[in-house]
């Protein structure tokens, strides 16, 4: 009589890693999905807004409205934090919009630690890689599970998924379409995991690499010299944070203006490169081949309005531009 051999499935005890919004998606798609989430780690509480009371993380809010056990450790090298994490005997640890973990932490569990990147790696490893592939102007990025080893987004991966970028997509717009790709493809890791099906594949460096670098303030600044795509481009990259910025010379003033949404016109002209063209509703920017139409802005001290609002109560010169 033939006998069939069944593959026994493993029984996993899954710590999960992550802070923002973007790790929350995921989390709940695994407990939703009835894995047993041994702990959670996330960063500890900090001071915001004007009364500096402590805020939660997304991650912790989500976990304790959970029951999970978190854990808010500020060394992840302490052996007060490496006892606390062995004594949860996990065998997987599932890392999403985290920090860099020591290799005592990624090394730990039986079946390995692995993260998600929002990223077709190797391409745009680093800590922005929505906003610098908007910003690079890409029509394409996506997702990437890996098994983390000693460098940043360098280990073996196991799963990608493809996203296209809209050509008016926003970094925002972006970030909740791969959160929830990212969810799922978690999701498909560990399900195949468990079932003991998984293979990965290294990295292919043989072609140019583009780096998702961490954003600064200097990164957000507007080169209006700069081609028209490229100003578009960081614009809806930046957005909604941190955004891109200018300095407005308005008469006597200096003013810091971010802006968080904007469209082009492609047309030729014969204005000098940020100098504005205004009218009761909106403001357009000279730059090259066309302009920049300023929709939502925000001046300093004020919260972002659009353009028609910000004409009706701040008087902006004729001579007025940016730069």
């Amino acid at each position: 009589m033939n006998q069939k051999l069944f593959k026994m499935e493993r029984d996993l005890k899954i710590v999960f890693m992550g802070t923002p919004d973007f790790a929350v998606e995921t989390l709940k798609t695994l407990v939703e999905n009835n894995y047993n989430i041994v702990g959670v780690i996330t960063a500890p509480d900090k001071p915001a807004g004007r009364g500096r009371k402590l805020h939660q993380s997304a991650v912790k809010e989500y976990a304790v409205e959970q029951g999970l056990h978190v854990m808010q450790p500020t060394n992840l090298k302490s052996e007060e934090f490496l006892n606390e994490l062995r004594s949860l005997e996990a065998n997987l640890q599932v890392v999403v919009a985290f920090r860099m973990l020591p290799k005592a932490v990624w090394q730990m569990p039986v079946y390995g630690t692995f993260n998600l990147h929002a990223s077709l790696l190797p391409q745009y490893r680093g800590a922005a890689p929505i906003n610098w592939a908007i910003i690079n102007g890409e029509t394409k990025t996506g997702v990437t599970t890996f098994f983390i080893d000693e460098k940043i987004d360098t280990g073996a991966m196991i799963f990608q998924e493809e996203v296209s970028i809209g050509s008016e997509e926003t970094a925002g717009m972006l970030h909740d379409k791969l959160m929830f790709t990212g969810a799922q493809l978690v999701l498909k890791t560990v399900n195949c995991i468990k079932e003991d099906k998984i293979s990965t594949r290294i990295q292919n460096e043989d072609e140019p690499l583009k780096v998702a670098y961490k954003i600064h303030k200097e990164t957000c600044k507007i080169d209006w010299e700069a081609s028209i795509d490229s100003i578009y481009n960081l614009i809806r990259g930046l957005s909604p944070y941190p955004a891109a910025w200018t300095t407005l010379y308005n008469g006597e003033e200096e003013v810091f203006i971010k802006i968080y949404n904007a469209t082009k016109e492609i047309i030729d002209h014969e204005d000098k490169t940020g100098t504005l063209s205004l009218t009761k509703n909106s403001i357009k920017v000279a730059v090259r081949n066309g302009y920049i139409i300023l929709n939502e802005v925000q001046l300093p001290g004020k919260r972002k309005m659009n353009v028609r609002d910000v004409l009706n109560g701040y008087e902006i010169k004729s001579d007025a531009y940016v730069r």
